[in-house]
């Protein structure tokens, strides 16, 4: 009864944590109400920080195993975030133990040709998870608000009628990107959304051990200290983003990322919750299903 109920606290607890990063009420938000650097006065050693994602790895195997067994949600996790932020290391560390079968990971770079003779969520609706899976946009459809928005030059290789590229196309195509999750809803696709936020010094230290680390190297491109360059509009889009499509259907989770092991555990606890509210099981064998693993059974004899 007892480790019930510190299980119990423990739960309480970690919802608390993971609920200050969820942004429900997006009208009120600002980046600067959110630290970097943010452990939530977590201190644990190295050793430990492992062990916790580790449990939550396995946690999320069982979970992911009952999500592809039953086959009535699918999930969608969209990662954005700045260069260098952690969204490679943090989709390898928290997936790293569920069934590869059941996990589609796709990272969205600049459009192609193709791309750019659709509408701007063409390509993003092509790579859905399907029911039963668990879909990872490594970027999104909301660098069309962001990267877009900051480099406005890109809009004229869209190839849109000059009549609709007016003051107004960010917040329309909020509005579009709301329509379009809240219709993922409705349809059995959970939506969750991390913006993985690093500050600019500790962006700085990585950028360096990129450069120091021979193995890190290819990471590395002078594109990626030029965007630095453009960090204030950066975050402003970010803010407006988050701001206008922070929604109950598909929440932001800003996660501060300055350390890795925190930004991990917090995703992982995240979708672990997320997906038990979902009420997963394996699908109940009917009479009819029994009496045909009898059969099996007796002519296995």
């Amino acid at each position: 009864m007892a480790k019930d109920k510190m299980k119990k606290s423990g739960r309480v607890a970690l919802q608390r944590i993971l609920s200050r990063y969820r942004v429900d009420r997006p009208k009120r938000f600002r980046l600067s109400q959110i630290d970097p650097g943010d452990t939530a006065g977590v201190d644990v050693e190295k050793k430990e920080t492992k062990q916790m994602l580790q449990r939550g790895v396995s946690m999320l195997a069982d979970l992911q195993g009952k999500l592809y067994a039953q086959d009535r949600w699918g999930v969608l996790m969209v990662f954005q975030a700045m260069d260098a932020a952690g969204k490679d290391g943090t989709i390898k560390h928290v997936m790293s133990g569920v069934n590869p079968q059941g996990v589609q990971v796709y990272s969205f770079k600049a459009p192609s040709a193709e791309d750019l003779d659709h509408d701007f969520l063409w390509r993003s609706m092509k790579c859905l998870p399907e029911r039963g899976r668990i879909g990872i946009f490594n970027r999104s459809y909301y660098e069309e608000t962001l990267v877009v928005r900051v480099h406005p030059e890109l809009l004229l290789g869209q190839k849109l009628p000059k009549g609709l590229v007016t003051k107004k196309i960010w917040d329309e195509r909020f509005e579009d990107i709301n329509a379009f999750e809240r219709y993922l809803h409705r349809n059995g696709v959970l939506v969750l959304k991390f913006f993985l936020y690093v500050s600019k010094k500790e962006q700085k230290r990585r950028f360096l051990e990129r450069l120091e680390m021979p193995e890190k190297n290819w990471k590395f491109s002078m594109s990626d200290a030029k965007e630095r360059g453009f960090w204030d509009d950066y975050m402003t889009a970010y803010e407006d983003v988050i701001r206008a499509t922070s929604t109950p259907w598909a929440p932001w989770h800003v996660i501060p990322a300055d350390n890795k092991w925190f930004t991990r555990l917090v995703v992982a606890g995240t979708l672990i919750f997320a997906l038990e509210k979902l009420d997963l099981h394996y699908p109940k064998v009917d009479k009819k299903k029994r009496k045909e693993l009898a059969a099996v059974r007796e002519a296995l004899v």
